[in-house]
């Protein structure tokens, strides 16, 4: 049984504890030692370790750890910009007399996988546009297998099991009452916007079934999944017979959705429902990586900076 899970570290205590590793590296200081640098997580969250100088004597077995491993680690609590950071004073690999409970280790959304894609199935499932309806359905019924516990990131938002369908399904409900709002949005086009918007996050990024990214595939980094979706949508459409101006509508909400040429989008938003996908992407992104800061946080106290919400520190109110 864990006695100190990541969102629990304080400052300074010199810990012994077992840790899943999410990413591992081992590289060269400027000092011309060789350290280990890695990325360590559980349930609550997740940490990076650093040990430094390791012996050249050392290095045979620490080349044994490999992302997936649950490692037993002494460390000591520390801060780096802000954040907090272990630096690591011994490791070791983990065997059956530890007595590890993967449950303690896995970050999951807070639905069942097969519910949350029932959910955005149904939705799908009864949408009157003919197009929207089928290509929404292929895509979910070809990829069910894997969205049942792909993130929707390596790192940052939604990175946890099955957080691609969580992030969609949060989506989803908000556009459905944002369009009772806006009434001259096109309901199915932006719902469909959501289902399509992430589907190639399958492809960039690679991600064993406990959800857990060690990084991205090599065309993940070398064209993305904004790209790499609308090449495959481009594919489908024409298998379906979708009209040019429909297919090329839900291409461009695909390719905007990230708004910013430094964020990998070539083209704003340029009709209602692109950009109305495009900040229901960032409300459920920012909500999720505030809620995470907050479950970390004391009543009245505020989180540690918070580097994907712009390195600020989220207040968390007394209840």
């Amino acid at each position: 049984m864990k006695e100190k899970y990541i969102a629990d570290l304080k400052l300074n205590e010199d810990i012994t504890e077992f840790y899943m590793v999410k990413s591992v590296m081992l590289k060269v200081g400027s000092n011309r030692k060789t350290y280990l640098d890695l990325l360590l997580c559980d349930k609550t969250g997740e940490i990076n370790g650093k040990k430094w100088d390791i012996p050249d004597e050392e290095i045979a077995g620490i080349k044994r750890i490999k992302e997936g491993s649950v490692i037993k680690v002494r460390a000591m609590v520390t801060e780096w910009n802000g954040t907090k950071q272990l630096r690591v004073i011994r490791v070791r690999m983990t065997s059956a007399e530890d007595g590890i409970e993967m449950t303690d280790y896995i970050k999951a959304a807070p639905e069942k996988p097969e519910d949350m894609f029932d959910f955005i199935h149904s939705k799908a499932e009864a949408f009157e546009d003919e197009d929207f309806r089928k290509l929404c359905l292929t895509l979910l019924d070809n990829n069910k297998d894997r969205l049942l516990y792909y993130p929707a990131a390596s790192k940052n938002h939604h990175a946890e099991l099955a957080g691609l369908l969580y992030h969609e399904k949060r989506m989803l409900m908000t556009a459905e009452r944002v369009c009772e709002v806006y009434t001259n949005l096109d309901r199915e086009m932006l719902m469909t916007g959501v289902i399509i918007h992430d589907i190639e996050k399958l492809n960039e990024i690679e991600s064993n079934e406990q959800g857990i990214s060690p990084g991205y595939s090599f065309e993940g980094k070398m064209l993305g999944h904004l790209v790499m979706g609308v090449r495959e949508l481009d594919k489908l459409a024409t298998e379906i017979g979708m009209s040019r101006e429909k297919a090329v509508m839900l291409e461009h909400m695909m390719l905007s959705h990230h708004y910013e040429p430094e964020f990998g989008s070539p083209k704003k938003p340029l009709f209602p429902e692109a950009e109305m996908l495009h900040y229901l992407d960032m409300i459920d992104a920012k909500m999720f990586d505030m809620e995470e800061a907050l479950e970390k946080t004391e009543p009245g106290c505020f989180s540690e900076r918070v580097w994907t919400l712009d390195n600020r520190t989220i207040y968390k109110r007394n209840q």
